[in-house]
C-alpha cells in the first residue's frame, strides 16, 4: 500500500512530517499537554507527598518534572542523531516509577532517586540496542501482571488522599470524601461522554474543578505561591547525586516495564500515523527514553517515558505531525521555568488528588487486566499471575514482612512492583509451558516421519 492510499484511508489532516502554521501548532500542542499534564504533575506530587518534602522542594520537583518532560518530548519528536523516533510522541514521568522512587527516597532521599534514575537510564540505553530479544523476556503474561500490580499497589495511596492525607486532622471526614467522590464522578463523566478535548483532558479538568471548589472551603493554601519566585532556571544536580547499586536494582523492573510500554506505544503511534516503525526506529525511541531520563535527573526530576494516552489524540484529531509534539515540548519547558505555576499545582488539596487518583490508578490496573485477557489462563499462567500479584501486594500491604531482611534486599523487595516483576520473570522461565512442549514434540515427530519417508 503506497503512502497516498494510506493517507486517503486514514484521512489525516497532517502527516508526521507536515508542519502546520505557528498558531495551529500552539493550539494542537496545548491539546497534547492537556491530555498528558495530569500524569506529568501527579507523579512528582505523589512522591513529594509520600517522602515528606517541604513546600519549596515539592514546588521545585514539580517544575523540574514539567521542564524535563518538555526536553524529553523535543528529543523524542525532533530526534538528535540516532536518538529519537521522530514521531508525535509526548514524554513525561510515569506511575511505574512511583513505588521504587518512594522506597529508594525513604532511605537515600532525592539524591538516591536521581542516582538510580541515571544508572537505570544507562541500562535502558543498552536495552534499546536489543529490542527484538528483549521482547521474548517480557511476554504478555509478565507485562500484564506487572502493569496490573502498578495500579493495584498505588490504590491505597489514592484512598489516603481521598480521605484527606495520612496524618490529617480531618482524615476520612465527610467533606473530604465528598470532594473526592465529586471529582471522581466529574472525571468519569467527562471521559465517557465528553467530546474532543473534554474527554482527553478529563483528569486535568476534574482537578481544576475540584481545586476551585476547595478554595471557598478553605482547603487551599496560597502561601507557597506568594513565596515562590517568578522565574527559576534549574541548577544541574543541585540536590546532589548518590549512586547505589541497591537503589538501581529497585529501579530496574520499572525500567524494564517502561521499555516494553514504550515499544508498544511507538508501534501504536506508527500505526495511527501511517509510519513504518521498524526495530531500528523503535530502538531509537527507547534510546530517547534513556537520554530523556538522564536529562530529567540532571534538573532534579524523575525518569521519563512515552505517554500512551496521547496516542489516542492522533486518530481523534487526525493530526500526526511531529512538529506539533515539538511545540508541546517547547510549551512544557516554558511552563517549567515558572515556579509560581508549580506552586499553584503543589497546593492541590489531597481529596482532589484522591478523586482523580482512584480513576488513574484503577485504569492502570485495568490495563494490565486487559493485557492478561489475551493470555490463555491455563494452570501454569494462573500460578504465575497468582504468585506474582500475591507477593507484590503482600509486601505493599504488609511491609513489616521484610523487616528482618538485609538492607540490600529490603530496598529491592519493598516495592510491590519490583517484587512482582522479579517473581513473574523467574516463574515464566522456570515453569515450563506444557502446551509448547507438546507442540514441539508433534513438530519433531512430523519431521522424523518425513525423514523416514524420504529414506
Amino acid at each position: 500500500m503506497n503512502s497516498s492510499s494510506m493517507k486517503h484511508k486514514s484521512n489525516l489532516k497532517y502527516e508526521v512530517n507536515d508542519n502546520p502554521n505557528l498558531g495551529t501548532k500552539i493550539l494542537l500542542g496545548l491539546q497534547h499537554i492537556f491530555a498528558a499534564f495530569g500524569g506529568i504533575i501527579v507523579v512528582p506530587l505523589v512522591i513529594s507527598s509520600s517522602l515528606g518534602f517541604d513546600a519549596a522542594m515539592s514546588t521545585a520537583v514539580i517544575s523540574a518534572s514539567i521542564l524535563a518532560a518538555g526536553i524529553a518530548t523535543i528529543i523524542q519528536a525532533r530526534g538528535v542523531g540516532r536518538v529519537g523516533s521522530r514521531v508525535a510522541c509526548i514524554m513525561g514521568t510515569d506511575f511505574t516509577f512511583v513505588s521504587p522512587s518512594i522506597s529508594v527516597g525513604s532511605v537515600l532521599g532525592l539524591p538516591g532517586i536521581i542516582g538510580a534514575t541515571i544508572l537505570g537510564a544507562f541500562f535502558e540505553i543498552i536495552l534499546s540496542y536489543f529490542i527484538k530479544p528483549l521482547m521474548k523476556l517480557f511476554p504478555p503474561i509478565v507485562t500484564g501482571t506487572v502493569v496490573c500490580l502498578i495500579g493495584l499497589t498505588l490504590i491505597p495511596v489514592s484512598m489516603d488522599w481521598a480521605a484527606g492525607g495520612v496524618g490529617a486532622a480531618d482524615y476520612g471526614s465527610l467533606t473530604n470524601v465528598s470532594i473526592a467522590m465529586f471529582v471522581m464522578m466529574i472525571t468519569l463523566l467527562l471521559n465517557r461522554y465528553g467530546k474532543g478535548i473534554l474527554s482527553s483532558a478529563s483528569i486535568l479538568i476534574g482537578m481544576v474543578v475540584g481545586y476551585l471548589i476547595c478554595i471557598p472551603l478553605g482547603k487551599v493554601d496560597f502561601s507557597s505561591v506568594s513565596q515562590a519566585g517568578l522565574i527559576s532556571i534549574p541548577q544541574i544536580f543541585q540536590y546532589g547525586v548518590t549512586f547505589d547499586l541497591k537503589a538501581l536494582i529497585a529501579f530496574l523492573p520499572a525500567y524494564f516495564v517502561t521499555t516494553i510500554e514504550t515499544v508498544g506505544c511507538l508501534k501504536a503511534i506508527g500505526e495511527v500515523s501511517n509510519v513504518d516503525m521498524d526495530d531500528d526506529r523503535v530502538g531509537s525511541g527507547v534510546l530517547a527514553d534513556g537520554v530523556g531520563s538522564i536529562c530529567g535527573a540532571a534538573v532534579g526530576a524523575f525518569p521519563n517515558t512515552s505517554f500512551s494516552q496521547n496516542v489516542g489524540l492522533i486518530p481523534l484529531t487526525k493530526v500526526a505531525s511531529k512538529h506539533v509534539a515539538i511545540m508541546a515540548g517547547v510549551l512544557l519547558i516554558i511552563l517549567g521555568l515558572f515556579p509560581k505555576f508549580a506552586a499553584l499545582i503543589n497546593g492541590i488539596p489531597q481529596p482532589v488528588l484522591g478523586g482523580v487518583g482512584i480513576v488513574m490508578f484503577g485504569t492502570v490496573a485495568a490495563s494490565g487486566i486487559k493485557t492478561l485477557s489475551s493470555v490463555e489462563i491455563n494452570d501454569r499462567n494462573l500460578l504465575i499471575i497468582a504468585t506474582s500479584i500475591g507477593l507484590g501486594l503482600g509486601v505493599t500491604f504488609r511491609p513489616d514482612f521484610l523487616v528482618n531482611l538485609p538492607e540490600e534486599l529490603k530496598m529491592i523487595f519493598s516495592s510491590g512492583i519490583s517484587t512482582g516483576t522479579i517473581v513473574a520473570l523467574v516463574l515464566n522461565i522456570i515453569l515450563r509451558d506444557n502446551k509448547k512442549e507438546v507442540e514441539n514434540e508433534i513438530i519433531n515427530e512430523n519431521i522424523e516421519e518425513l525423514e523416514c519417508e524420504g529414506m
